[in-house]
């Protein structure tokens, strides 16, 4: 299992009947966590501890790194007034990409050459 955890989404996605039936729960329980609330998108849940996620986080465009301290900046404020934010700054969903997941791959993918190359064997002819 990788940082990411285990995914059913690649199977939900490849067949058209369950991902019907899937969609409007996925959305429903996405309203119902409530990180839209506070002004935050999905990829700032990421448990930061991991070093890929360290090393993704440090990946990320200074315009992403300022965003994303932002969002952090108006999550602790409501968390300490106890109040979301006003329902016109929620975080939309069109708006929630995963902007972190492309770079976590990427440096899982690096891991594993990098693991690949060093446990390589040479053989002589």
């Amino acid at each position: 299992m990788n940082v990411l955890g285990p995914s059913l989404a690649p199977y939900i996605r490849s067949s058209r009947t369950l991902k019907k039936y899937v969609t409007p729960v996925a959305h429903w329980y996405a309203d119902l966590m409530g990180y839209r609330k506070m002004g935050l998108k999905y990829d700032d849940l990421q448990v930061e501890e991991s070093p890929e996620v360290q090393r993704a986080i440090g990946r990320l465009t200074p315009r992403e790194t300022y965003d994303r301290s932002y969002r952090f900046k108006i999550a602790s404020d409501c968390d300490l007034h106890h109040k979301p934010l006003p329902k016109e700054q929620w975080s939309k969903p069109e708006d929630d990409k995963r902007y972190l997941q492309p770079h976590i791959l990427n440096v899982l993918k690096e891991e594993e050459e990098r693991f690949t190359w060093d446990t390589m064997t040479v053989q002589r002819k």
